[in-house]
C-alpha cells in the first residue's frame, strides 16, 4: 500500500516536471473525461521513451552547438537540463520500485 502512495506522489511530480515540456498536456485527459489506467508496464515504457526522447533532443542540440548550425547556447543548456532532470526522476522512481519490491520480499506471512 505504501508503494501505491509513493507511486502516486511520483506521478504528480512527473506530471508537474513534464508540464514545462508540453508532454503532460498532450497526455492528460480533459476535465470531464475519465480514462482507464493502462498496465503498469506500459506506463513505465512510455516514461522511459520520453526520457530517451529528451536525451536525443539534448544530444542533437549539443551537436548543433558544436557544429555551429544555429543552435544557441541557452537552447542546448535547457535541453541538457531537461534530459538530466527526466533521468533523475526516472532513477528515483526505479529506486522506489526496487525498495518496495524488497519490502514485499522481506514480508513474512
Amino acid at each position: 500500500m505504501q508503494f501505491a502512495i509513493n507511486a502516486g506522489a511520483a506521478g504528480s511530480v512527473a506530471a508537474s516536471s513534464l508540464a514545462g515540456t508540453g508532454l503532460a498536456a498532450a497526455q492528460s485527459p480533459s476535465v470531464g473525461q475519465a480514462t482507464a489506467p493502462g498496465p503498469f508496464s506500459d506506463l513505465l515504457s512510455d516514461a522511459i521513451g520520453q526520457v530517451n526522447q529528451l536525451e536525443d533532443q539534448a544530444r542533437a542540440a549539443v551537436g548543433g552547438l558544436m557544429s555551429g548550425s544555429g543552435v544557441d547556447v541557452h537552447q542546448a543548456m535547457i535541453a541538457t537540463q531537461k534530459a538530466s532532470m527526466a533521468f533523475e526522476l526516472a532513477l528515483a522512481v526505479r529506486n522506489k520500485a526496487v525498495q518496495a519490491y524488497q519490502q514485499v520480499i522481506g514480508m513474512q506471512f
